[in-house]
């Protein structure tokens, strides 16, 4: 544990990418199309440039039965497996509880409800416990290149993905409390290691931001998912950006707001892209734009890659895995480099 403070240890993290529609599928690694994760699959990610890989992980269908909640030993020794890959490999690791907070079982509202029972609240605390004290346990010797982050979009049936409510969101608070409290009291170097909290849903909206308890602690990062802007990002409707000098203008300034609604955090932008049906010409401005201006105001950009899907980037079917897109990966590399220079400045129209 290098006694590095959040802000040096995102900036350290530099450009990452997601593992996604791996680990985080269900009910098993493959079930959403794409392979088992190889030490090739690292390697190549490595190599390209990134130095960060989240690794999502939805332990839904491996958790056992109460009041235990024994995680299955396969699926952990998997999930350590690839963080040692990733360390290996000499980047930083984020793992995380991914669908769990999707509605499945870690539950801000009941089912049909726009609220929660108690009694659900407490179960679901025991759960959220137990699974974090397992997880941190089992990896609290590794350096702190390895990164916690307790839930991922964490939302229920209200204003799922625009700051849910004030119920929901002190429903959340609580849960953070408590997968908080869970990493660190497992001691070790889960007492100074990095824990990564989302607000409302990962969100970039006001409400949930300014909704969260942050926890009183020197060692924490806030992750927030973008996906800016929306249209071209998730559905390439419209298939273009980056065609005036108001796209870059507008995406700079979506970013300070961020930043002006968390003064002095520590951030990471743990998920963003573009769907391969936008153009891809713009996909490349869209990338290299993105990441320059995130790193530039000290932010580590995480790009969303799932595989098999609409955001893939890496084809992970080949031997060795090669690159889909490699002038957008090559784009996201050379955003992050001039993002970080000493002096840099916003990504500019072309």
């Amino acid at each position: 544990m290098r006694g590095l403070t959040p802000q040096q240890i995102v900036k350290d993290m530099f450009l990452g990418w997601n593992l996604g529609n791996t680990l985080d599928a269900s009910p098993n690694e493959t079930s959403w199309g794409n392979p088992e994760t190889t030490q090739a699959m690292i390697q190549a990610v490595h190599d390209a440039g990134f130095k960060t890989m989240r690794i999502p992980v939805t332990w839904t269908n491996h958790i056992g039965a109460s009041p235990n909640y024994t995680i299955d030993s396969a699926w952990m020794d998997k999930v350590e497996q690839v963080v040692k890959w990733v360390l290996a490999a000499g980047m930083y690791a984020i793992v995380n509880t991914h669908h769990d907070a999707d509605e499945q079982w870690i539950l801000l509202t009941d089912t049909n409800s726009s609220t929660l029972s108690a009694a659900t609240q407490t179960q679901v605390t025991s759960e959220i416990t137990a699974v974090w004290t397992q997880i941190a346990t089992r990896l609290k010797n590794y350096s702190d290149y390895l990164i916690f982050e307790t839930f991922n979009e964490p939302h229920g049936s209200v204003n799922p993905y625009n700051g849910g409510n004030a119920a929901e969101q002190a429903v959340l608070n609580a849960y953070i409390a408590a997968a908080f409290a869970a990493i660190r009291g497992t001691g070790g170097n889960n007492a100074l290691r990095q824990i990564m909290i989302q607000p409302h849903g990962a969100s970039p909206v006001e409400a949930g931001i300014k909704a969260m308890a942050i926890p009183n602690d020197p060692n924490i990062i806030i992750s927030i998912h973008t996906y800016y802007p929306t249209g071209f990002s998730m559905n390439g409707s419209p298939a273009t950006w980056g065609t005036a000098a108001k796209d870059y203008t507008d995406m700079s300034a979506s970013l300070d707001q961020l930043l002006g609604w968390l003064p002095g955090r520590a951030i990471v932008i743990g998920e963003w892209g573009s769907v391969s049906a936008a153009q891809l010409a713009s996909r490349e401005k869209h990338a290299k734009a993105y990441a320059q201006d995130v790193t530039k105001r000290g932010m580590c950009p995480v790009t969303w890659d799932n595989g098999a899907s609409d955001f893939g980037l890496l084809n992970r079917e080949t031997n060795p895995p090669s690159w889909t897109y490699p002038t957008i990966v090559a784009n996201l590399l050379a955003g992050a480099t001039a993002g970080s220079a000493p002096g840099a400045a916003d990504a500019a129209f072309q």
